[in-house]
């Protein structure tokens, strides 16, 4: 540490200052705002300079020490950021949400106080099929006749559980029981605060392709909405070298070098070896990781030779 402490003043972000307790809507009644927050990507440059030492406080200019920090996984200087949130999120895309178990959370008690009087609804156009292939997933979407007598049912059922959790109070019924029975769909609120870097693997798994898509609406209102403007560096390098980046295995390695030097009997043979292609009377077996290695050859204009 330096022999003499030097004047420290609050590190501030104008661009995020200027939507301090803004409302950013998501979904039909759900939002995010921005509470408060510490850091910027200053004070990550800070603490990274810090573990250098006296001496070396140029070793890079800001973007590239940030760029170089998330290109080798370099953690700890994103934890000196901190962020809180006020959310408003429906009942069955907290549940997720709260799956992550690196932030601070004080949740909205309909112990204490009446359930919040909203609950998400889907519109007719917006009723998604199950994937066939992914369990956990959706894939297209129905038609909007059979969408449209979904949405009049979904309302029935919102206003009936509605009215009886109401009339369940009326009557003198605990709030903790009166609640059963109310839907999934109900909306409920917490703060919510994260250091960037668990921020950004929150972003990162939800805003993701596979995500469910009411999370995902949220995940890209978080990032596109409110750290891209908080830390501009860091996003933009958690976006290079993260999201938007491949990741390839030994194995994939292996396939790939074959099928870039054109020994493509060679990168066919490493697949059959790793695997990947075991084949029934159906023909190729459905295989996830040999999927997920097709994916990121089409993503590189490349095509998986044994197709």
């Amino acid at each position: 540490m330096a022999e003499t402490a030097e004047k420290l003043a609050r590190l501030s972000v104008p661009a995020l200052d200027e939507i301090l307790g803004k409302v950013f809507k998501v979904l039909d009644d759900g939002f995010i705002r921005v509470v408060d927050y510490m850091g910027s990507d200053a004070a990550i440059v800070q603490a990274a300079r810090v573990s250098y030492g006296i001496g070396t406080k140029k070793v890079s200019e800001d973007r590239g020490l940030i760029r170089y920090l998330l290109r080798h996984r370099h953690t700890t200087p994103f934890e000196m950021c901190e962020i809180k949130f006020h959310v408003r999120v429906p009942m069955d895309c907290w549940r997720q949400w709260i799956r992550h178990r690196t932030a601070n959370v004080n949740e909205y008690s309909t112990r204490y106080s009446v359930a919040i009087d909203a609950a998400q609804r889907t519109t007719p156009d917006l009723w998604r099929k199950q994937a066939a292939e992914n369990r956990q997933g959706s894939a297209g979407f129905l038609d909007t006749t059979l969408g449209n007598d979904l949405s009049l049912k979904e309302a029935e059922l919102l206003n009936l559980s509605r009215a009886l959790y109401d009339d369940r109070l009326a009557k003198g019924v605990a709030r903790e029981q009166a609640r059963k029975d109310l839907p999934l769909s109900t909306y409920t609120e917490a703060y919510w605060k994260c250091d960037l870097h668990n921020l950004l693997h929150f972003i990162g798994l939800r805003m993701d392709s596979h995500a469910q898509e009411e999370i995902r609406a949220y995940a890209t209102v978080l990032g596109e909405e409110i750290v891209k403007r908080w830390c501009p560096y860091s996003w933009e390098a958690y976006m290079d070298y993260h999201f938007n980046a491949e990741h390839l295995s030994r194995l994939e390695m292996e396939v790939l070098g074959a099928i870039a030097s054109g020994r493509i009997v060679d990168a066919v043979a490493k697949a059959q070896e790793f695997g990947w292609l075991i084949r029934d009377d159906k023909g190729l077996k459905r295989h996830r990781e040999r999927n997920e290695f097709e994916e990121k050859l089409n993503d590189l204009g490349l095509q998986a030779p044994w197709k």
